[in-house]
């Protein structure tokens, strides 16, 4: 369900339902892609004047479908987190990846690209 404010068969509408349909073929779980899809088409209409409130990173940072991923938590390093790592390492068929840490994942994806 889109979050309020966005009515049905708008733009908005039909880039939530992406947004959820993209996160769940990632694997993650139904509420969760409910959230990440609305807060970012939240965070999309702030930034083009279409809600009542905004936040000032809202308006001002780079927008989230250009980031993609650059900031995934606040107290973390920048760039894929080691979910997504593993989940790359696992398609590439990298054996010992459950044993690795972050930066090992990162190497080994790498060297492997």
């Amino acid at each position: 369900m889109p979050p309020r404010g966005v009515k049905k068969g708008t733009k908005r509408s039909r880039q939530y339902g992406h947004i959820k349909q993209s996160q769940l073929e990632r694997g993650a779980g139904e509420s969760r892609a409910e959230e990440i899809a609305a807060r970012t088409v939240n965070k999309e209409r702030a930034r083009s004047g279409e809600s009542r409130q905004r936040s000032r990173t809202s308006t001002q940072d780079i927008s989230s479908s250009r980031r993609g991923g650059l900031r995934s938590g606040t107290n973390r390093t920048k760039g894929r987190t080691r979910e997504q790592l593993y989940a790359e390492a696992r398609q590439l068929g990298i054996e010992g990846r459950s044993r690795m840490t972050k930066a090992q994942l990162q190497r080994a994806v790498d060297r492997r690209k």
